[in-house]
Order: structure tokens, then sequence, then C-alpha cells
């Protein structure tokens, strides 16, 4: 199976967005709470859903997921002086928790009907 460059260079955009919407995600949930919190969410699932209608692989979940889990963890590592963008509380657990759940459930949803395919039965 050979993978185009285009393809490659699609998969880092997403993983790209993925880490964008990962770093305001952690802005936002934190700036204004709770409505926040819905909205970095809401992007969230928006990235990921949107990624698997682009590509309709799982793939194409994974690619800004990766992207998105690595911003967030970089940005939950304390500096050495005590700095860290995520507080403690319930939100930023939410988000982190939330935003893996989304992940999964985008990434495990059933695969999507192709264009112009007969709803029929394979054989029949």
């Amino acid at each position: 199976m050979s993978v185009s460059g285009g393809r490659i260079a699609g998969y880092l955009s997403l993983a790209v967005f993925g880490a964008l919407v990962g770093i305001a995600g952690s802005l936002v949930q934190g700036a204004w709470f709770p409505a926040g919190l819905v909205l970095a969410l809401l992007a969230t699932t928006g990235l990921f859903y949107g990624a698997l209608l682009l590509t309709g692989t799982q793939l194409g979940v994974l690619a800004p997921a990766i992207g998105w889990l690595l911003a967030i963890v970089a940005l939950s590592i304390g500096r050495p002086e005590g700095d860290g963008m995520f507080g403690a509380g319930v939100g930023p657990l939410v988000f982190m928790l939330g935003g893996m759940a989304i992940a999964v459930m985008c990434a495990t949803l059933p695969k999507l009907a192709q264009p112009g395919g007969d709803p029929g039965r394979l054989g029949k």
C-alpha cells in the first residue's frame, strides 16, 4: 500500500490543526469556565468529526488527536518555577478526558457510506 505525498501532507496538517485546537481550548476552558469548557469541547468535536468526514478513515481522526494530545500534555507540564497552563480543578480534567473520549468515539464510528454506493448487501 503506497501513501501519496498529498495524503501525508494532509495528515500532518490535521495534526497541526489538532495542536492549535488543543492550545486554544486550553486557554478558553480556563478563561471562561464553564462556557469556555463547552466551547473547547465543541471545537474538539468539530475537528475530530470533521477530520473523519474529510478523510473517511480512522487515521484521519488519529492525526489531529495526536496533535491535540501532544499540545495539552506539553501545556500541562509545569515549569521549574511552578508555572503551568492548567490549574487545579475539574475544568482541565474534563477537557483532557472529554477530548480523549471524543477522539475515541469519532474513531470508532461506523464506516461512512460511500457516495453512489448500492445500499444492498454484497453478493445479492
